[in-house]
């Protein structure tokens, strides 16, 4: 069945949701994807030929994946047919194989075949197109939100280009916007509306670069605006951030990621870890996630507290820190904010320690003041004849050929010999650290005597 005929779309247009009505139909509207559509890229040269390859089109909900797709279709003498990974089986992949054939026979047109979801299939599926698209009977366009290297089979992937699409921009989200209300055919423009300008910045910080749930969003808060009075002639109808907020029942939250409001609450999701309270660690980071923040900017500050605050009275803390970093990668929004919600009691509940990064800035002050202090001779390397006539290593206790594996010596340089930049609590795993150190630094004065 091809999806993209004419006909059928003009019939159903005044029934369909405004993102897509609002779709894109040739590669100079798509906007936000200049890297892999715009003039001089692979794919503008592809459709510009009419020599499409096959591909996978790999990127976030919302970033363009199909609207390429029908882009390429309707800019190419190709047929095309829409495949759904979710709905087929393997039956229904024959029945298109099929009609691949007949039109390749009977109408001298190639297939171009637009499988969306492709990570949906499992191996058999995906087998069964493999010989096909090596053979050239179908050019396969598969669209995938998960990560095609762990989805799809090496073999169907190596014979396709994975084109990565990325979120769109605030000012991609922006112009998807204004063209939607200018325009009167497709649009909203016949209805005589203007977006208030914080009702615009709301929208395009809630879509979080997702083309469609900002034009599902503003079409919702477009109906309220229009339900609510009788349009007077001239004089645009607003939708205001109120209908906004109602558009998506949810309140639009103090936030600006560039600005104060952004460093407050970070700071206060920070101290409230490093105060130990993990009910204000979790409300800190709620407010952050359901303002807009960037995810993975949170879960790196959490990587940088695990070592700054937590430091090794918990060296656990790190590794779940990057755990959740991770996970919130692999997962995304919303499935992997518990990952980070579980860092964050972790971290904010652990023994706290600041001595490593005590010790990293005494360290970094020594160097500083003291420059660069020779290698002692007995802890050099000795490679050559050479070396070890020069001292080189003389000296040297392996520590491994003594008692617990400790062999009392010297490590620093001479003008600091002796000198501390460590020093545990004992709080935690860093109070068994400095029952250790209590032990070698005793074992070393006695092998001075």
């Amino acid at each position: 069945m091809d999806l993209f005929d004419q006909q059928a779309a003009e019939t159903t247009a005044g029934q369909q949701p405004l993102a897509e009505r609002m779709r894109p139909r040739r590669l100079a509207d798509l906007f936000g994807q200049d890297a892999v559509t715009g003039p001089g890229s692979l794919i503008h040269h592809a459709i510009e030929n009419d020599r499409i390859f096959s591909m996978i089109l790999w990127g976030p909900p919302g970033c363009g994946k199909t609207t390429l797709a029908r882009i390429i279709a309707g800019e190419t003498r190709s047929h095309f047919i829409h495949f759904s990974a979710v709905l087929a089986g393997v039956k229904q992949i024959r029945e298109v194989i099929d009609e691949a054939k007949k039109q390749r026979q009977f109408q001298r047109k190639r297939t171009l075949l637009f499988v969306d979801e492709i990570h949906r299939f499992n191996k058999a599926q995906q087998d069964a197109f493999l010989h096909h698209v090596e053979s050239g009977l179908i050019t396969l366009i598969g669209a995938t939100t998960e990560n095609p290297s762990f989805e799809v089979i090496p073999p169907l992937l190596s014979r396709c280009r994975v084109v990565t699409l990325n979120l769109l921009d605030e000012d991609a989200v922006g112009r998807v916007l204004d063209r939607a209300l200018a325009d009167g055919g497709r649009g909203l423009g016949g209805l005589n509306l203007r977006l208030a300008d914080e009702a615009r910045a709301h929208l395009i910080h809630i879509s979080s670069g997702d083309a469609r749930s900002a034009l599902n969003s503003l079409e919702v808060a477009a109906a309220l605006a229009t339900g609510e009075s009788v349009p007077r002639v001239g004089i645009p109808r607003m939708v205001t951030l109120q209908h906004v907020e109602n558009a998506l029942q949810k309140k639009a939250l103090l936030y600006d990621k560039g600005g104060d409001e952004h460093f407050n609450l970070i700071s206060a999701l920070h101290k409230s870890l490093r105060g130990s309270d993990p009910d204000a660690a979790l409300y800190w980071l709620a407010r952050m996630l359901e303002a807009g923040e960037d995810a993975l900017y949170v879960a790196r500050r959490m990587v940088r507290f695990a070592s700054e605050d937590v430091g090794n009275a918990d060296p656990f803390a790190l590794r779940i820190a990057l755990g959740a970093m991770e996970a919130f990668r692999f997962l995304g929004h919303p499935e992997g904010d518990l990952a980070l919600a579980q860092a964050a009691v972790y971290l904010a509940t652990a023994p706290k320690s600041n001595r490593i990064y005590a010790a990293w800035d005494r360290v970094k002050q020594a160097v500083r003041e003291q420059g660069a202090l020779p290698v002692p001779l007995h802890i050099r390397n000795a490679p050559t004849r050479l070396m070890k006539d020069l001292g080189y290593g003389k000296g040297y206790r392996y520590a491994h050929d003594f008692k617990d594996g400790y062999a009392p010596q010297g490590y620093l340089p001479d003008a600091i010999a002796g000198h501390q930049f460590y020093f545990p609590t004992d709080r935690g795993y860093e109070k068994m650290i400095a029952g250790r150190l209590t032990h070698w630094r005793t074992l070393k004065e006695k092998s001075k005597k």
